[in-house]
């Protein structure tokens, strides 16, 4: 079954963690990241956190990449294309050996914080045993397996999804709204109290695996 893993790891495991220590207020955040032969990956990613002109120059020094290309400026943040050439065992054994995709990847501070599909949760355990035997601190935050339920899809659960669900069917998040939580909590035999939590963490979870935020690794 596909299974999604977020976990964080030590940016001195990953590449740019010379940009992150120099720049500690630097983000960066992958948009999309493929093989380039055995030894290279190629992503393109968003920087922000600096000017420009600090960030092209610290990229310059970064010895874990190389060609890197500015593709667009957009005033308070870039994106960037380069090659990442030193510590990246960990994301080529995941992309290659596991068959995995990288969903996200945020880098600041010192840490990356990831989140992995796998085709199988078999698979998760080479990445496991890659980290094992090379001595990689891959801190996992959470394990999701996705099935038929769409509510799994978005890391809520069934509550959460049935709820979230008939409040945006019945208008309630238009305005003015087009139902009350009153009458929703009514419509779900609930309380008022239960109605109100559960539309809380249903909203703050989807917000979470949305923006990829929330889970320990950055503050």
């Amino acid at each position: 079954m596909p299974t999604i893993v977020s976990g964080s790891v030590p940016a001195s495991d990953l590449a740019l963690a010379y940009s992150l220590e120099q720049l500690p207020e630097l983000q960066f955040e992958i948009e999309r990241i493929v093989t380039s032969g055995g030894d290279a990956l190629m992503p393109m990613l968003w920087v922000r956190g600096s000017t420009r002109e600090e960030v092209e120059a610290t990229l310059e020094e970064d010895p874990t990449v190389d060609k890197v290309e500015l593709l667009g400026d957009f005033d308070d943040e870039w994106l960037f294309r380069m090659e990442w050439i030193a510590h990246i065992d960990l994301l080529v054994q995941m992309i290659t050996n596991s068959e995995a995709t990288i969903l996200d990847a945020v880098g600041q501070g010192d840490r990356w914080k990831l989140r992995v599909l796998y085709p199988r949760r078999s698979l998760f355990s080479k990445t496991h045993d890659f980290c094992e035997s090379h001595g990689l601190d891959f801190d996992v935050a959470s394990i999701r397996e996705l099935d038929e339920e769409p509510a799994g899809r978005y890391g809520l659960t069934t509550a959460q999804y049935e709820i979230l669900s008939e409040a945006s069917k019945r208008g309630y998040f238009e305005v003015p709204r087009g139902v009350s939580l009153e009458a929703l909590a009514d419509d779900l035999d609930i309380s008022h109290q239960a109605a109100s939590e559960r539309l809380r963490r249903a909203t703050d979870a989807l917000v979470e695996d949305a923006l990829f935020v929330g889970f320990d690794g950055f503050d």
